[in-house]
């Protein structure tokens, strides 16, 4: 196909607006969808119902290509498996496999290359940002890592990985569209969960939509002050605006506030930062996910355990439920914050300003605590 509109930026709604002159009606863009997404393939020869005509049309208009998989690493620690990829353009990206306990995986996708919003504790930031990504490019990574593992079926996307999902909003909600498909890779909604630093205006856009994708506001700090120090749009939109409209997003959900924290040893797991939760989040249910930092430039450590559990203690005190969540790969930086590109050294970037906090994190050895519940410290491990 020539290069045009890529069918796999395509929802069968999208595709049959596209060329009136082409009649596509719904059913035969169905068909088109599952074609290049569903079944993975790049050709549409025997699509029931396309004459010849609409082959030659889209052949000269559409086009179904793939990114370039340049390196993969996989992890000695635990089952996880990061890859870099290269588009038509020379941009680089990153994606993460991420084994779950029932044979399945999940992917950590990138939606940005590089990322704009420099977080003081994440890599990805130090990258700076290239450009966007486009619908297909996202779930051009689902699909590579689906078909790299048939053994287990892909049942989860999250957008953790490099760039802020919601400074990409229209690409992304458009990806996790055609991912959600029943005719694209038929991914459930609630399986697909967009994580952001804290887009105010796009958080509100994103609650006035009604998506049924779950909504992860990555918080940190409870204190505006300190939070603006570590995330720099913290200082665009403060956290009681944030919290707020986190607030107004699970009342119209109908479920809880999820939160994600990056924990740091002597900065953001005081019984101070828990009771500001408690005072921002009064009255609603919260599910925060706590991820210890990853810091290969030391500036930043996680917690030692006596202070995890301390930490722990006062979140239930508060009525801070939460999950602690394992955050695999390190050693091929894999892991959330350490998506830079490491394989390939001397990548020229266009830099318009500073990165993300991002990466890729699984549920293992989970387990969550309500203010009414008693406090369980299992041990974290890798899953297998």
């Amino acid at each position: 196909m020539s290069p045009g509109v890529h069918l796999r930026s395509q929802t069968p709604t999208s595709l049959a607006a596209l060329w009136p002159d082409l009649r596509l009606d719904e059913h035969l863009s169905r068909r088109i969808v599952s074609r290049v997404v569903g079944e993975d393939r790049d050709d549409l020869e025997d699509v029931r119902g396309l004459s010849r005509r609409m082959l030659e049309a889209l052949g000269a208009r559409a086009r179904a290509t793939r990114l370039q998989v340049i390196d993969r690493r996989a992890s000695r620690i635990d089952p996880f498996v990061k890859y870099l990829f290269r588009a038509a353009d020379g941009r680089v990206f990153e994606t993460v496999r991420i084994p779950l306990e029932r044979p399945r995986w999940s992917v950590c996708v990138s939606s940005q290359a590089g990322c704009a919003l420099g977080c003081a504790f994440c890599e990805t930031g130090r990258l700076g940002l290239a450009r966007d990504l486009e619908p297909w490019e996202i779930v051009e990574q689902v699909l590579t890592v689906r078909r790299e593992g048939p053994e287990r079926p892909v049942t989860g996307v999250v957008f953790q990985g490099q760039g802020e999902p919601f400074q990409n909003y229209d690409s992304v909600i458009r990806a996790a569209e055609i991912l959600r498909d029943p005719c694209g890779a038929r991914i459930g909604g609630d399986r697909i969960t967009i994580s952001t630093v804290g887009v105010l205006p796009m958080i509100e856009r994103y609650t006035a939509e009604g998506h049924p994708y779950r909504l992860i506001l990555s918080l940190t700090s409870a204190f505006q002050e300190k939070r603006a120090g570590l995330v720099p749009l913290a200082r665009r939109y403060p956290v009681d605006a944030l919290a707020a409209a986190m607030r107004r997003h699970a009342q119209r959900r109908g479920g809880p506030v999820n939160l994600a924290w990056v924990s740091m040893a002597g900065v953001n797991t005081g019984a101070d930062e828990a009771r500001e939760l408690g005072r921002l989040f009064a009255g609603m249910k919260v599910r925060l996910s706590i991820i210890d930092v990853n810091d290969p430039r030391g500036r930043f450590h996680p917690p030692a355990e006596a202070e995890r559990k301390a930490f722990f203690s006062a979140l239930a005190e508060n009525g801070i439920g939460f999950v602690r969540r394992y955050s695999g790969g390190a050693d091929i930086h894999a892991a959330c914050g350490m998506l830079a590109c490491q394989s390939v050294g001397g990548v020229a970037f266009q830099r318009r300003g500073r990165g993300g906090e991002n990466g890729g994190d699984a549920e293992t050895g989970i387990f969550a605590v309500s203010a009414s519940s008693g406090l369980t410290l299992p041990p974290l491990r890798p899953l297998r």
